[in-house]
């Protein structure tokens, strides 16, 4: 009702047109991974040639150097397209509540997300400045005011900005430091409209002044004693005014002369300004104008027209004067240089001709889109993408997770890949991660490292074509997995010939990558929290607690040796707890307490209520239970495995017993019960062994064997 009020059945028209057209722009309907989102801030029914530029053509310029993009209207974005994309380019858009949520969820994620911004409409001190703007009634300058500080709002929020010439980015650098240019070209498209157009001979010499927006009225004023002038003095000229400018009442006299062209689709345009021998670009001398682009020259010179332009902001960046074009720094050399154009054909087509030459070379979309390639390089952080087959928690996926926690702490931007999984985000250690299908065509962008976690991820990350580097987690034998006539048995050992840079986790296998496939793994050992296990010396007054940990199923976890050492404990001095994730304690076992799928933040309780551990694995690639043990200050007895040899010591940190020697095993438990010296010694090195597997001290380490 305020609409029909303040502007009638007419003005009611335009704003629900304008309504229907903002729900029709553009979403993105593609479900694929991509580079790069462009939010469009400018609707295309108001303001259609801005969006053009920053939007359209600078997808252009990424699409010619093999980027993947996106473009979505500032209000119909939607913050799961956060996930969707490794970078986000957002053009005079305002501040809104969603947007805001949207960049702190993309800054979370390490995507940069940049501002684009072609005109200082980023403060009232620099719109103020214009004419049409100090004209506008109270309520309209109002809201064209509270919009802008919008923009200014949003620009400081975003990492960067990309704008369009120097002297925009000097004053950008007031609200944003991270400042880059990346200056208006022609599309494709325009090339080919322009260069379908022939010029033809005429008895009249036509000068044209495209205005584009009203708030070019001011510069035509400027200018306008020049073109009386040459109103005046020659009668073949002719003067066409394209665009929203009104026609001053001082040259109506002229209206013969005269031709007044509508505001036009570009389609049309380079045929207007072919018809054109002189194309008129004066600007007045203010910060508001002198950060204005170039493109009213660049549009005439594809259709070789030559360019008069006032000699400051781009115009003086661009033209070379007397080369590409005139230059005038006032009104005296306008009427001076004007004249002389007209009345010199030759001078007209040598610009002309020049101009051409040097735009379609270096202000044409498919040459010089390396300039915003160099700009997304260096704000877009270095993407990593973790494969797994399914999120589901063990401890070969912990370690992935716990790898992929620090490398989004360094600021690299990692992202989960998973075949079964089917959720949006997984988070893990407080932090959280995109996760997107492990498929092929569900990834169309530029990724700089994939990284297999387990042999059946190996074929999948070899079928993703757009990883730029290829890395293997290797945790252990997996080969050893399965039984001979399983065959994949085979196919997991394939998966080691693969050209896959390998990262272990494990010396041993280090080693046997070495010389079972001849790859030469960089190495990063397994670390431990320590600030989650307090450690404190056991006071063996009661009974002992005996801790058995594993899957009884499993052959290679060995539990029943460990029941079968349990069971010839006095059941009086000996409290058997048992814990594990999957399986169930059989029937002979005598246990005390089941613990079964203890949560991962309450297993280290486990380990400090409990006084030795029992460790009865023959193959494990990493063993972790005594380890987190000893962070307890608690005791270990243990069969030596590949996994654990690289840091227990027998008598030092531990008590080590051989495969199947039960007695032995027996008499390891009831030496550190009667022992207290011993005890002693091995709490101190075993408490000392835990903490130099700090994850804060290898953090590092793990970061450059992902990043080399």
């Amino acid at each position: 009702m305020e609409v029909l009020k303040r502007e009638g059945i007419s003005g009611l028209a335009k704003h629900a047109s304008h309504y229907i057209h903002k729900k029709r722009e553009s979403r993105p309907k593609s479900d694929a991974f991509k580079d790069v989102l462009f939010i469009n801030g400018c609707p295309k029914d108001l303001l259609p040639h801005p969006p053009r530029y920053r939007v359209t053509h600078q997808m252009e310029q990424l699409k010619v150097n093999g980027y993947t993009c996106d473009e979505v209207f500032f209000e119909n974005v939607d913050l799961k397209q956060v996930r969707m994309y490794s970078c986000f380019i957002i053009f005079r858009a305002p501040y809104t509540e969603k947007l805001d949520a949207f960049i702190q969820l993309a800054k979370s994620w390490n995507k940069p997300v940049l501002y684009d911004v072609d005109d200082l409409v980023i403060d009232t001190k620099y719109t103020d400045q214009i004419a049409y703007v100090k004209n506008m009634d109270a309520s309209q300058k109002a809201r064209y005011d509270l919009d802008v500080m919008k923009n200014q709002k949003l620009l400081k929020l975003c990492d960067g900005c990309i704008t369009t010439t120097l002297a925009l980015k000097k004053e950008l650098e007031k609200y944003n430091p991270n400042v880059w240019i990346n200056r208006n070209t022609a599309s494709i498209e325009m090339v080919t409209l322009s260069q379908e157009i022939k010029k033809t001979s005429k008895d009249t010499v036509d000068i044209g002044y495209f205005s584009g927006s009203i708030t070019h009225n001011e510069d035509f004023e400027m200018i306008k004693p020049a073109l009386i002038d040459v109103l005046n003095a020659y009668d073949y000229v002719r003067l066409h005014l394209v665009g929203e400018i009104d026609l001053p009442q001082d040259l109506k006299m002229y209206a013969s002369k005269i031709e007044v062209h509508p505001f036009m689709d570009y389609k049309k345009l380079p045929e207007l300004i072919s018809k054109m021998d002189i194309n008129l670009a004066p600007l007045t001398s203010n910060i508001f104008n002198e950060a204005k682009s170039e493109n009213k020259w660049v549009e005439a010179s594809l259709v070789n027209t030559c360019t008069i332009a006032s000699n400051l902001g781009a115009f003086k960046e661009m033209i070379e004067d007397h080369k590409t074009g005139i230059l005038c720094s006032n009104i005296v050399e306008w009427k001076k240089k004007l004249t002389c154009l007209i009345e010199n054909k030759e001078l007209r087509e040598t610009l002309a001709g020049n101009a051409y030459a040097y735009c379609l070379k270096h202000c044409v979309t498919l040459y010089t889109g390396a300039n915003i390639v160099s700009i997304l390089q260096q704000n877009r952080k270095r993407i990593i993408c973790m494969g797994f087959a399914k999120l589901e928690i063990s401890g070969g996926v912990m370690v992935a997770l716990r790898h992929a926690a620090y490398l989004q702490d360094a600021g690299y931007q990692v992202m989960l890949l998973s075949f079964y999984d089917t959720c949006t985000e997984f988070t893990f250690m407080n932090h959280s991660f995109p996760v997107l299908p492990f498929k092929n065509e569900k990834l169309d962008a530029k990724i700089d490292c994939g990284v297999a976690t387990m042999w059946p991820t190996v074929k999948m990350l070899d079928d993703v074509r757009c990883i730029e580097n290829k890395k293997y987690l290797v945790q252990g034998y997996e080969v050893d997995f399965y039984d001979f006539k399983d065959p994949r048995k085979v196919e997991a050992s394939v998966t080691y010939s693969y050209p896959f840079d390998c990262i272990t986790v494990s010396k041993w296998c280090k080693e046997w990558l070495k010389s079972e496939f001849n790859k030469d793994a960089k190495w990063v050992y397994n670390g431990i929290d320590i600030e989650q296990y307090k450690n404190h010396k056991r006071e063996f007054n009661g009974k002992i607690r005996i801790l058995i940990e594993g899957d009884s199923s499993s052959k290679y976890k060995n539990v029943d040796e460990a029941f079968t050492i349990t069971n010839k404990l006095d059941s009086s001095k000996y409290e058997i707890w048992y814990m594990s994730y999957n399986a169930k304690p059989k029937d002979w076992y005598r246990v005390d307490k089941f613990l079964h799928r203890v949560p991962y933040e309450e297993v280290q309780k486990v380990y400090a209520d409990c006084d030795i551990l029992l460790k009865t694995s023959v193959f494990e690639s990493f063993s972790y239970p005594p380890l987190e043990m000893m962070a307890t200050g608690g005791y270990v007895v243990a069969l030596l495995n590949d996994g654990n040899k690289e840091y227990l010591e027998d008598g030092k940190n531990c008590l080590i017993y051989p495969n199947g020697d039960i007695d032995k095993a027996v008499h390891c438990i009831e030496r550190i019960v009667s022992d207290q010296a011993l005890r002693d010694v091995l709490y101190t090195n075993g408490v000392e062994t835990a903490k130099s597997r700090d994850w804060n001290l290898i953090k590092e380490s793990i970061i450059r064997v992902y990043c080399a």
